[in-house]
């Protein structure tokens, strides 16, 4: 069966999401736009969006762990069907290993980050600097807030659009490897929003993150261009705080394609070819998607926690399929 959100399956797949991800990143199969693909009776399924003549996968088979390898074939031969090749990213090292027992070429394509926060502290000279912008942000007179989304929904849509035209004309926003504000499950997010002079000027949409890293994935961010180094480390680091309060575990930055790619970590089988392009996109690819710029801001907080995360084309690596995770995720 295949369907899109708009359908009773969304709920099913939601719950199976609550109940069996370990993927921080895994709420992101939510996002409006996605496809569904399950077998009845069970709570397996996969994630995924169309693009040409592929299939491309979001996060691995979710579900119980004993039906994801069937959800997987079954997804391959639904395919198959549709005369389209499948290729999935964001894989976790044993969606990894499953993937390239069922026929895929499994590469290294970016690292997650997360960080844990019984222990997190801002004290020490470690932090500093960033200390520093976040005092310079609360002196230009920003407030943070927690706020219910449909409160400031319209301010959001347009410090959206703001945002977008300052990264110039030819740049899309991008989608499947971000999450949304709004949609159907909107409801389990949280938003923190920054303003000055009662204006928003700078949001984070944290949504939830299961698993055996429990907590809450730093998502979706904005911020006006005219406003003070330090706003984004500020709302992020008021949010921290209210989840320490709170016993929240985990904060989750997510994945950042082309960076931390290690040979070590290389799945049996992996594509030279892909392994070079996507060396070639770590060193030269800040056009495409701005890695530098996202692993700075992860790392200034410390994570404790850096884990590869993986590409796959069913069959062997081919660079349309690339093109096409490019496209799709709006990134080209």
């Amino acid at each position: 069966m295949s369907t899109t959100e708009d359908s009773v399956a969304f709920d099913s797949v939601a719950r199976s999401l609550r109940k069996h991800a370990d993927n921080p990143s895994a709420f992101l199969a939510l996002n409006t736009g996605t496809e569904y693909f399950s077998r009845p009776g069970t709570e397996g399924f996969v994630a995924y969006r169309t693009a040409g003549r592929y299939l491309v996968q979001f996060g691995g088979a979710f579900g119980p762990e004993e039906e994801q390898e069937d959800v997987l074939r079954a997804f391959l031969e639904f395919a198959r069907g549709a005369r389209k090749r499948v290729c999935a990213i964001q894989l976790q090292r044993t969606d990894a290993e499953l993937y390239a027992r069922c026929g895929f070429t499994v590469n290294q394509v970016g690292s997650s980050f997360s960080l844990r926060l019984p222990e997190f502290t801002l004290k020490g000279t470690r932090f500093m600097k960033l200390r520093n912008k976040i005092s310079r942000a609360g002196r230009s007179g920003l407030r943070v807030e927690e706020v219910a989304y449909a409160d400031v929904a319209g301010e959001i849509a347009a410090l959206d659009r703001r945002w977008l035209r300052g990264k110039g004309r030819h740049v899309k926003e991008i989608e499947f490897l971000v999450g949304q504000c709004g949609g159907p499950a909107q409801g389990e997010r949280r938003l923190f929003v920054g303003r000055v002079e009662g204006a928003v000027v700078a949001y984070i949409s944290y949504s939830p993150a299961y698993g055996a890293r429990p907590g809450w994935l730093h998502d979706l961010s904005r911020r006006d261009s005219a406003v003070p180094p330090g706003v984004m480390e500020a709302v992020n680091a008021h949010a921290i705080g209210v989840f320490r309060a709170e016993g929240v575990e985990w904060l989750h930055f997510g994945f950042t394609p082309f960076t931390g790619l290690d040979p070590a970590v290389e799945v049996g089988g992996a594509s030279a070819v892909t392994a070079r392009f996507m060396r070639f996109l770590a060193g030269h690819g800040e056009k495409v998607y701005p890695a530098a710029s996202q692993l700075a801001y992860k790392e200034k907080w410390g994570p404790q926690l850096v884990l590869p995360e993986y590409l796959a084309f069913h069959g062997r690596a081919r660079f349309g399929a690339i093109w096409q995770i490019l496209r799709v995720t709006r990134s080209i």
